[in-house]
């Protein structure tokens, strides 16, 4: 039976490696066959840059991103979070900005909620 796990990302992958760490994790989980939606709040929105140089782990970084993409996993921006730069998330991700108050409603509904 497979369990809704929520990942929450607030690490700044342009100074922390624990951004990249969550979005692997994030895909290991997936393949587990487990439901997973991935929240990007604040500064974790740059994990989809178009440009990922400026990332601790920019070229790690776009493999686990486009494995995720194929892979169809929903990421959700908290309102206010998403960079003003006219090619963030060039690769087109499936995302969806959301309020603080839904990803508080989406884990209530996660059996798992990991938070980086």
């Amino acid at each position: 039976m497979s369990e809704r796990v929520l990942v929450l990302i607030s690490e700044d992958p342009r100074t922390s490696h624990r951004a990249h760490e969550a979005l692997r994790i994030a895909l290991g989980i997936v393949a587990g066959e487990n439901e997973v939606a991935v929240v990007l709040d604040g500064p974790a929105a740059h994990l989809l840059d178009a440009d990922t140089d400026d990332l601790v782990d920019g070229d790690d970084i776009a493999k686990v991103r486009d494995a995720l993409r194929r892979l169809e996993v929903p990421m959700l921006v908290t309102a206010g979070s998403r960079p003003a730069e006219a090619d963030w998330n060039a690769d087109g991700h499936p995302v969806r900005e959301v309020a603080v108050a839904a990803v508080a409603a989406e884990a209530a509904r996660a059996a798992r909620v990991l938070a980086f």
